[in-house]
């Protein structure tokens, strides 16, 4: 059970690494588009909202006081990520960046919104019906 625990504990440090790495990627990306054409500063300061969101939500459910509240913060970090995964694809569409450039970024977004995916199930899952 203690090695189950340590487990859940490294993914959870993973993950919060991750999200992170990804904000200071996205705040990368926004300083440049904007640096170039001021008239990409309304789309990327969503992208930028979504982007940073994910990992202060994963903070935030670190610090959870229950299972629900955990399992709450993880649903808003989940749709914050999938919402960076859209703004993502729509600077590419627009051909306001090419896909080249931000590809790795789009395969991070993708990750993190299957980690945080299979994170909410499995919590849902293992959360007894009175708890939630």
């Amino acid at each position: 059970m203690a090695a189950v625990n340590q487990d859940k504990k490294r993914n959870t440090i993973d993950i919060q690494g991750r999200t992170v790495a990804f904000a200071c990627k996205i705040i990368r990306l926004y300083k440049m588009l904007v640096t170039e054409d001021r008239s990409n500063e309304i789309l990327c300061r969503q992208l930028v909202r979504s982007g940073t969101s994910v990992g202060a939500n994963l903070e935030e459910a670190a610090g959870a006081q229950s299972r629900a509240d955990f399992l709450s913060k993880c649903n808003i970090a989940l749709k914050e990520a999938r919402e960076s995964y859209y703004w993502l694809r729509l600077l590419t569409e627009t051909e306001i960046v090419a896909k080249q450039k931000i590809n790795s970024l789009l395969n991070e977004a993708n990750e993190i919104v299957c980690i945080l995916t299979s994170i909410v199930k499995n919590t849902r899952k293992n959360t007894p019906k009175k708890d939630c």
